[in-house]
């Protein structure tokens, strides 16, 4: 079976809600098991909000899914100033203790180790991160 939705929002955090909700409707119509729905909803929910709250003069972000028998394709993008969240964004010092980590990258890291593939690219003006989670994994 192959499932696909799309969405443009507004990059507002009352907006947000509207992707979760494709995501359960597309889980729900491609029987998706509950801890996909939830990696690709925290995943989407913390770029948005990134996006948000650090993507300057974006307009609009855009969240287009596709699934098969095998994966959940997801991109993301905005036209927002150029950010590349996998060269870009600090690693975090996942070993120091919690009062002398630096602020940010966890989310980041977060989407790196929910999903099974990462890319990003600028084209047409747009930052485009595209990720593929497998459904056996």
């Amino acid at each position: 079976m192959s499932a696909s939705a799309s969405l443009k929002i507004a990059p507002t955090l009352d907006q947000l809600e509207r992707i979760a909700a494709i995501v359960e409707d597309l889980g729900e119509q491609d029987d998706w098991p509950p801890d996909l729905i939830f990696k690709v909803n925290l995943v989407l929910d913390e770029l948005s909000v990134n996006i948000v709250n650090y993507g300057g003069e974006a307009s609009e972000i855009e969240v287009s899914l596709d699934a098969d028998a095998d994966e959940v394709r997801v991109e993301i993008s905005d036209d927002g100033r150029p950010f590349d969240p996998l060269t870009d964004a600090m690693e975090p010092d996942l070993d120091a203790s919690l009062e002398d980590r630096a602020i940010g990258g966890l989310g980041i890291h977060l989407v790196r180790e929910m999903m099974d593939e990462l890319h990003y690219s600028r084209e047409d003006g747009k930052n485009r991160l595209a990720m593929v989670k497998r459904k056996g994994g």
